[in-house]
């Protein structure tokens, strides 16, 4: 094979990794929010429920969870659900490995939703409670005070920490590798096993590396964006 077409085979695969990054960023940013909000429930019951849910999911490995979610409804309920969604998808579309990045998308936006619930979590309590009694003095409800006055100064603190686990969520996407799905390392691995060929391994991180080289551009600028909130 030439240098040419080891790329657009790589590429293939590297379209599986931005596919579940940015599914992943789609679904689990605003699904961290409600996570947070539960978190800081005043009703003790769902603060706990919350807490003991973002407890589990960020201290179980993002792998383990991604078998959790593929294999156990076969272990438990004798049927293999993302199985017969690979097949039924692959017979009448032509569609492969659907139920595996069905399963591994499952389990990134669930895992990254936690994490983003934690960032949301901490901007939100680090605005001081005088900002929002200065709102009700001026006859703002609270909803009014968050979304006018709060919610991009929370914006501005939680963008250096949202950007450190968006940029990590990219190369994360690797872990897709664990149940066969054909990510960009699965297919540098399908080269050393057929063609005998191992610096197509190391050559996937280029592809990581110009990545995460616009992303850290992108929020460069979007840092520099909200300066005005400085002192």
């Amino acid at each position: 094979m030439t240098f040419w077409q080891i790329t657009l085979f790589l590429l293939d695969g590297f379209k599986i990794s931005v596919l579940i990054f940015f599914v992943t960023l789609i679904v689990g940013l605003p699904l961290g929010l409600p996570i947070a909000m539960c978190s800081m429930s005043k009703f003790k019951p769902l603060k706990a429920a919350a807490k003991v849910f973002v407890w589990v999911i960020r201290g179980v490995p993002l792998m383990l969870q991604i078998f959790i979610i593929y294999y156990v409804p076969g272990l438990v309920f004798h049927y293999q659900l993302f199985g017969q969604v690979d097949k039924y998808l692959l017979l009448n579309y032509g569609i492969e490995d659907a139920g595996r990045i069905l399963a591994v998308l499952i389990a990134f936006a669930i895992n990254y939703a936690c994490y983003f619930s934690e960032i949301y979590r901490g901007g939100i309590e680090s605005i001081s409670v005088g900002q929002y009694e200065a709102g009700k003095v001026l006859g703002m409800m609270k909803s009014q005070v968050f979304f006018r006055v709060v919610l991009l100064q929370v914006v501005k603190r939680i963008v250096p920490p949202m950007s450190n686990e968006i940029i990590t969520l990219i190369k994360d996407t690797a872990l897709a590798n664990c149940i066969m799905v054909a990510e960009v390392i699965k297919q540098a691995n399908t080269l050393a096993a057929t063609k005998a060929l191992i610096w197509p391994l190391f050559y996937t991180g280029v592809f990581y590396l110009i990545f995460v080289g616009v992303l850290s551009i992108l929020f460069n600028r979007v840092e520099k964006k909200l300066d005005f909130f400085r002192g």
